[in-house]
């Protein structure tokens, strides 16, 4: 067996491992949005962040890798799993399983990243009326009455907002 196919195996693994830890924290973080507690979703946030930075380094780390197989096996470009596993029968099974439980779990954290998203979407649309609403009263000056209510003029002519 060829080291870096083992190599290749592990990293895979990581990846995958990876991903699960991602998806979790996807769902604390949607747990979170529904309870609305912010420290939870800042939390999550951290977590998902530190999650795609060791993501992005096993990535980097598995493509300089398969660059390097496909060097030392005369390719031009890089191979796909399915061509490293026809190439590496003996281990075909698990490079092809690793691959499918990658795939799913990156779905996974799709479906899951996509009802967030959806979820934060129409809490800021809310959050944006409500401060448009805000604003909008302010603009208008007003004036109060002997009895301490305020009375809201249609609109403020030049006259009275110099006086």
């Amino acid at each position: 067996m060829s080291q870096p196919i083992l190599e290749l195996e592990s990293l895979l693994t990581n990846l995958v491992i990876e991903h699960r830890r991602m998806l979790g924290y996807t769902q604390s973080q949607q747990e979170a949005m529904q309870r609305f507690d912010l420290k939870g979703m800042d939390q999550a946030q951290q977590q998902q962040e530190a999650s795609r930075l060791r993501i992005a380094g096993l990535e980097n780390r598995r493509r300089m890798l398969v660059i390097q197989m496909a060097r030392a096996c005369g390719m031009a470009t890089p191979p796909t799993l399915t061509v490293l596993a026809q190439l590496n029968p003996q281990r075909a099974a698990a490079l092809l399983k690793l691959r499918d439980d990658l795939k799913q779990t990156a779905c996974d954290i799709q479906r899951r990243t996509h009802v967030v998203s959806r979820l934060a979407g129409a809490v800021m649309g809310h959050l944006n009326t409500a401060v448009r609403l805000l604003a909008g009263a302010v603009e208008q000056a007003g004036v109060y009455t002997r009895q301490g209510t305020p009375r809201l003029s249609s609109r403020i002519g030049v006259m009275e907002a110099v006086g």
